[in-house]
């Protein structure tokens, strides 16, 4: 049987989608569920993805097979700029055929992948798709991280109304509280997501928030619904 696939985007770059999809992959795989990362591409580095050693460290595991072999992050490319971008610099395109079969190949594997984009949900992947598209053409579902920081409110609202547009399913939104932020903003943005979240007709995504100790794994399986 295959596994799922559900992806990780976020509000905007620096948002936190790497720590919140690594210690969702740590909640869900205590939980026994066989869990893997996925990056459709990432940009600024030569080699293994950041991303997922970043992933599997918080996952308490080295590197795997499939993450030396290119399968968990098939584009890799030098310049830090969006990967279409990226891409044309060294006279390549990402082709979302080649990302789909390498998730296809894990989902043979394993019960569950956890996609994390790069950047924001309208992050052109080439010339022609955003990764938004990519994921309403896939039928993937999304876990949208955000957090308290100012201007969250707008980039939040944005981004699941994005979703809305193309009919992506919003599986849940993580409210990523690392960082200082000031407690005041903090508890009023994550009233404005929860009360957003019930206008959109969005009640039963939840609303978890991301601390330093990670997820409690029951509250990551009821993010994913697993």
């Amino acid at each position: 049987m295959k596994g799922r696939v559900i992806a990780v985007s976020g509000i905007d770059t620096g948002i936190g989608k790497s720590v919140a999809t690594g210690h969702l992959a740590r909640a869900l795989a205590g939980a026994g569920v066989r869990t893997i990362t996925q990056k459709v591409a990432q940009t600024g580095i030569d080699g293994i993805s950041e991303d997922i050693a970043v992933h599997r460290e918080i996952m308490g595991i080295g590197l795997q097979d499939v993450d030396l072999d290119g399968t968990t992050c098939p584009y890799v490319f030098r310049h830090p700029a969006s990967p279409h971008l990226a891409a044309a610099m060294e006279g390549r395109e990402i082709d979302l055929m080649t990302v789909r079969r390498a998730t296809f190949m894990l989902q043979k594997r394993y019960d569950l992948v956890l996609l994390e984009g790069a950047g924001g949900l309208l992050v052109p992947l080439n010339g022609e798709l955003l990764f938004a598209d990519f994921l309403r053409d896939a039928g993937y579902g999304v876990v949208l991280v955000t957090s308290p920081r100012l201007g969250s409110i707008n980039h939040t609202l944005l981004s699941l109304e994005a979703c809305i547009s193309r009919g992506i399913q919003v599986r849940g939104v993580v409210y990523n509280r690392f960082g200082e932020f000031d407690s005041a903003i903090a508890e009023d943005t994550r009233r404005v997501i929860e009360r957003s979240l019930t206008h959109y007709g969005m009640s039963g995504a939840p609303l978890v928030d991301l601390r330093a100790d990670g997820f409690d794994p029951v509250d990551a399986a009821a993010l994913l619904n697993i």
